[in-house]
């Protein structure tokens, strides 16, 4: 598993990067913030859902601050998904350093 900075991942999605988003954070956690285009998932339900993540290579995985994205990355490994990729820090901060309009929690 690979860290990507939010300046990273904003450089490659700008640049034509191909990278899946995967949101794995609660609907009510959603419902407040999100990154364009990403996939919801919840932690809780990754381990029925994939065969559908297998599909989303390369992968950016995401929390509110890194540490649940984290140990979703290490798990995806554990099961043969070979390109995946934390966002550091999560989408705490993505708003800090790339979108600071961005509403929080």
């Amino acid at each position: 598993m690979r860290q990507l900075t939010p300046k990273e991942l904003h450089s490659g999605l700008s640049d034509g990067a191909d990278f899946s988003l995967l949101d794995i954070r609660e609907p009510w956690e959603v419902a407040i913030c999100r990154l364009a285009n990403a996939v919801q998932i919840p932690m809780f339900t990754i381990p029925d859902k994939l065969s559908e993540i297998k599909q989303l290579q390369p992968l950016v995985v995401y929390c509110h601050h890194g540490i649940r994205s984290v140990q979703v990355c290490h798990y995806l490994a554990q099961q043969g998904i070979e390109h995946v990729y934390n966002l550091a820090g999560g989408i705490e901060r993505w708003a800090d350093e790339i979108e600071p309009q961005m509403a929080r929690y």
